[in-house]
């Protein structure tokens, strides 16, 4: 049996992508032809398995796999994590139960597809927002010539991690130990800004390290565990607009945008009704979405026609289920935020407009607010919390 080679591997992997309309631009090929992904796995990465109720991630060693089968999985398109809870894989001892991912390996075409919809090119200056395993950021190098390329990545271990990968695929950009939603104003300003963390909102001094008419690309999500992708171009006046792309895109949300911890609550009485909507309506991407905007503050916790919804500052509850004829469906709403219809309403509203994807959606930011349109900018509208 021959043995297939990494660069062979990644060759394949570029035609699947662009057989998949992810590639167009031949600069961005070339860097996914070039840019040798094994060495950015690192030395260990978490393999999930998913018995019932929970996610199981066990760590799995370079140097224990199989070459070839190693390089098999990294030029799969699919993310590999490589950190739990701020435990990197080959610093683990043993499987992990539960866990959140704090850092990973993204599907190479998703890293790809969004440098090319940024538009970098040769020349032009990029921050890249999440550095995690470098992957990304070398990318960029190729692509816009490392001299023009920031990247920062506020978690110390894996930004030394990555350091270390690009070092040795022989790249060499800035790359900052810091909190990335600070930006790096030392090297501003950028022509383009991409984000591989997702955001409740933008902070604002982003702007100002943006040229006018530059790029900020970054996924808006929150405590909803709902994503959407935006591309907004900058204006000289300190206002962004633009629109969320087509598709389906997730990150991990920045640690300082992250729900605030909770210990165990109780489902408590409170008012009962009939549903005006579908609960399972959250489990659609859009739908989800739309109740994020919303019920900002709440956290999502259940699925299906049994939503759980938790406000943590209010306490405020939601909690939905099927009637016992299989026809409607009750909600059980609890505290002094009427979370769930407040949901009701905006999806009704986004119902009655077709139920589009999220690519009908814009954004504007100003210095006074920040707002997700629906069609147009002056369309129905919802403020991120800020």
């Amino acid at each position: 049996m021959t043995t297939e080679t990494a660069a062979a591997l990644r060759l394949r992997l570029v035609e699947q992508l662009v057989a998949e309309g992810m590639l167009h631009d031949p600069e961005v090929r070339r860097a996914a032809e070039t840019v040798p992904r094994e060495v950015f796995l690192g030395p260990a990465i978490y393999k999930p398995s998913s018995p019932p109720g929970v996610t199981v991630w066990t760590p799995t060693r370079r140097d224990d796999t199989p070459a070839d089968e190693w390089l098999r999985l990294t030029y799969q398109d699919q993310t590999w994590v490589t950190q739990i809870d701020g435990v990197l894989a080959e610093d683990a001892t043993g499987p992990v139960t539960g866990g959140s991912p704090t850092s990973s390996s993204t599907l190479p075409g998703v890293v790809l597809w969004m440098i090319e919809q940024a538009g970098v090119a040769r020349g032009k200056r990029v921050l890249i927002i999440g550095a995690g395993t470098g992957l990304s950021t070398a990318y960029a190098c190729e692509v816009a010539g490392e001299e023009n390329v920031t990247s920062i990545e506020t978690d110390a271990a894996a930004a030394e991690r990555a350091r270390k990968a690009l070092a040795e695929a022989g790249y060499a950009p800035t790359l900052i130990t810091a909190d990335g939603l600070r930006g790096y104003p030392d090297r501003a300003p950028y022509d383009i800004v991409i984000a591989f963390c997702s955001m409740r909102h933008v902070p604002y001094g982003l702007l100002h390290q943006i040229k006018a008419g530059g790029t900020l690309l970054v996924t808006i999500s929150g405590w909803g565990v709902a994503h959407g992708l935006v591309r907004l171009t900058v204006e000289a006046n300190g206002v962004a607009e633009g629109r969320f792309l087509p598709g389906y895109t997730s990150f991990m949300i920045a640690r300082p945008h992250d729900r605030p911890p909770h210990g165990p609550f109780e489902l408590l009485p409170g008012d009962e009704r009939p549903s005006r909507i579908d609960p399972a309506l959250l489990d659609d991407w859009t739908g989800r979405f739309v109740a994020q905007l919303a019920a900002p503050s709440a956290e999502r916790l259940g699925t299906g026609v049994e939503q759980v919804l938790l406000d943590v500052a209010t306490g405020s509850q939601v909690r939905t289920r099927v009637d016992g004829d299989g026809v409607g469906w009750t909600v059980v709403q609890r505290g002094p935020l009427n979370l769930w219809t407040a949901i009701e309403d905006s999806l009704m509203q986004w119902q009655g407009y077709g139920s589009p994807h999220l690519s009908d959606f814009g954004m504007t930011i100003t210095p006074d607010n920040q707002k997700v349109w629906l069609d147009v900018p002056h369309g129905p509208s919802w403020t991120l919390p800020i």
